[in-house]
């Protein structure tokens, strides 16, 4: 693998944006596949889970390698529901570049627009790719104007569209200045140029000009080969907008249909000429375990190995295959790693190249590149593997908590340890996905981001692992929070074991605002105070969180101060502590006005302009607050929030109530004080 040769590239956008099918396209142009699989056929190579194949969306982000023109194109394939976020969360924290997929008619969604924000906290270099220019109302340039406006990018078109809908012909190459038409006889392989239509050619010169004066801000000699009206050398423009693009301040814009088989090839071109090899990333930092300070991770080939685990899957045949991708070094077949994350030493058994569910065995991965090791042992997504000797920690992920949660039962008590190992094994999977014994009713909870995400993770455990189970109803996940400031103290003092243990503590608490999470400090002084005291009083804290104030939920937006420490050298110890800073709390948050918390769901509901009064109506009786109507060419975007607990089987409704022509999706926001009384 050569490194400047080697492009590391996510497809990303809204579900039903044409992300797969593009993917398709990819793989056949490159000679990978030999045939196009479509996602509407149910044989599309990246969605190779049955239930991807029963239902038509991508769920699990996918994996392959193609070569393009000598270059490497290591490509993962991400889901567009929102309930699947933490697949593209996980996948653009290892790309270097991203192909964002746009409707064009759908424009930017609001899918689109989460996985944007997850691609610029990532600071990932992107190019767009406006889709489904033959489908009735698709309108290229308001897709672009879009783009400026939600998505505060800088859309710079390369190629526009000749036609659009059912007279969607080809497209016109501003660099090139050519008109591209794709012959439909060889699914597009064959690219005929021509002369650009003369009914386009002054809508041709306005874009390039506009072309010209993005890129000129990146290389001042293309403005004054422009003004001397000499001729501009297209590598010297592609050179200027690659430029602008890896440092995100162009993003270069092209247009097709993927399903008509045009304008896909020019993508994979881009891809090359645009976005960043394994080389130009400079924006990856790690943690030197041993001297706790921060450290920049260059690309070399030559260093330590360095590398970071973002996916796991488990086979039935090989068992855990660990996706990582490599920063630093060279890590080899039958060679051990150290697995910085949980401080133990692993085996590479193997290691494979994944083309979706295909493999490809190989003896080692260099810097730079994406692969999948089998044979480690103890891992979850986010472990940094490293050399013993110089341990290096890489940022970890972040992801969202779980809102939903439904009761599963085996059905016989022979099946319940079988169950348990296989919620352990979908929790390894996906961190989005947590399973817990309530220990006051004794039920078996599973907990995930939405209906959509347990119901396939439910069909997992029914159809692939054969676990015949009885699932109750959706239940929200609630939360816990004060409504006013509060302080108090107290103390400890009791004899174990003939030993007297004594603590004594005060603290303050305070509601925080919305989305703030909790915070813990101590002002008090602890000079001459044990450090393993001062860490069992943030332990006794922290854990209390997590046990709630009066229900037993977890708390949400509260900070705690501890403001003063009785600390007596011969009688102070660790359990008194903890114990002593858990009841305090639990005394404190009793006095501050206690309230229950929901979960708030963003809602983006998708309708024929017809039904939208009936539909803001259907939302307002559900507690909705519609905060925004965008009308679009063949239907309306309503954006509104809505508590969880009124959600749960909304889409019936929706559906019934629009002949089937409405759809939505909804994630979660923030937490707020529940409206009605819980019990």
């Amino acid at each position: 693998m050569i490194a400047n040769r080697t492009r590391n590239i996510g497809i990303m956008a809204h579900i039903d944006a044409g992300k797969t099918t593009t993917s398709e396209r990819i793989l056949y142009y490159t000679g990978e596949n030999h045939r196009i699989g479509e996602v509407d056929n149910g044989n599309a190579t990246m969605d190779w889970m049955e239930q991807e194949q029963n239902r038509g969306i991508t769920i699990v982000s996918a994996a392959t390698t193609c070569y393009w023109k000598d270059y490497q194109i290591n490509i993962i394939d991400t889901p567009g529901h929102v309930d699947f976020t933490a697949e593209v969360e996980r996948s653009l924290r290892v790309l270097d570049g991203a192909i964002g997929v746009f409707c064009a008619v759908g424009g930017v969604e609001p899918q689109t627009e989460t996985v944007w924000r997850q691609a610029d906290t990532y600071k990932v270099p992107r190019i767009a790719f406006i889709n489904k220019m033959d489908r009735l109302g698709a309108n290229f340039f308001n897709v672009v104007d879009e783009m400026g406006k939600k998505l505060n990018a800088n859309p710079v078109p390369l190629f526009l569209p000749v036609g659009s809908e059912n007279d969607f012909k080809g497209i016109i190459d501003l660099i090139n200045f050519k008109y591209l038409t794709f012959d439909q006889n060889d699914y597009g392989q064959t690219i005929i140029e021509e002369k650009i239509p003369e009914e386009f050619i002054d809508l041709s010169n306005e874009w390039r000009e506009h072309l010209i004066d993005k890129a000129s801000n990146f290389d001042e000699e293309i403005m004054d080969l422009f003004f001397n009206e000499e001729e501009i050398p297209a590598d010297k423009l592609k050179l200027a907008i690659r430029k602008g693009c890896l440092i995100r301040e162009i993003l270069p814009v092209f247009v097709g249909s993927s399903l008509k088989n045009i304008g896909v090839q020019p993508v994979l071109d881009g891809v090359i000429d645009y976005l960043p090899s394994p080389l130009d990333i400079t924006s990856t930092y790690g943690i030197n375990v041993k001297k706790n300070t921060e450290i920049q991770i260059l690309h070399d080939e030559n260093a330590q190995p360095l590398a970071l685990l973002f996916k796991i899957q488990m086979d039935r045949e090989a068992g855990i295959l660990s996706y990582i991708r490599v920063y630093r070094g060279v890590i080899k077949k039958g060679s051990t790693i150290y697995n910085v994350t949980k401080s133990k030493r692993e085996r590479i058994g193997r290691i494979l190249r994944m083309h979706a569910d295909r493999r490809e065995d190989l003896t080692e991965l260099q810097a730079g590149d994406i692969g999948v090791i089998v044979g480690f042992k103890d891992v979850q997504t986010g472990d940094t593997l490293s050399s013993e000797g110089e341990k290096i920690l890489l940022e970890k992920m972040n992801f969202p908590t779980p809102v939903i949660s439904i009761a599963i039962e085996p059905n016989s008590q022979n099946d319940s340890d079988k169950l348990k190992n296989a919620l352990a094994q979908l929790a390894m999977e996906d961190p989005t996905f947590t399973y817990k014994d309530d220990i006051e009713t004794g039920q078996l909870v599973i907990s995930g981001m939405g209906e959509l995400h347990l119901d396939v993770l439910v069909t997992r455990l029914t159809d692939e692992m054969n676990i015949a189970a009885h699932v109750g109803n959706p239940q929200v996940s609630y939360r816990e929070s004060i409504t006013c400031e509060a302080k108090g103290s107290e103390k400890f003092n009791k004899i174990i074991a003939n030993k007297e243990n004594t603590a004594g503590i005060s603290i303050e608490v305070k509601p925080l605002p919305i989305r703030s999470g909790n915070k813990f400090q101590i002002t008090a002084n602890t000079r001459g105070i044990d450090p393993k005291i001062i860490a069992a009083i943030e332990r006794g804290i922290k854990n209390s969180f997590l046990s709630g104030i009066k229900y037993g939920y977890e708390v949400c937006d509260i900070e705690v101060k501890v403001t003063s420490i009785e600390y007596d050298e011969l009688t102070a110890s660790e359990f008194a502590f903890e114990a002593c800073s858990s009841i305090c709390f639990d005394k404190v948050c009793q006095s501050a006005s206690p309230v229950i918390m929901e979960p708030i769901m963003k809602v983006e509901i998708v309708v024929p302009t017809q039904y939208v009064g009936d539909v803001i109506g259907g939302l307002t009786s559900r507690g909705g607050i519609v905060h925004k109507i965008d009308s679009k060419a063949n239907a309306d975007h309503i954006s509104a929030e809505s508590p969880l607990s009124k959600l749960f089987g909304y889409s019936t409704i929706l559906r019934s109530s629009t002949q089937g022509r409405g759809n939505f999706s909804m994630e979660f926001d923030h937490y707020a004080p529940k409206s009605e009384k819980l019990f």
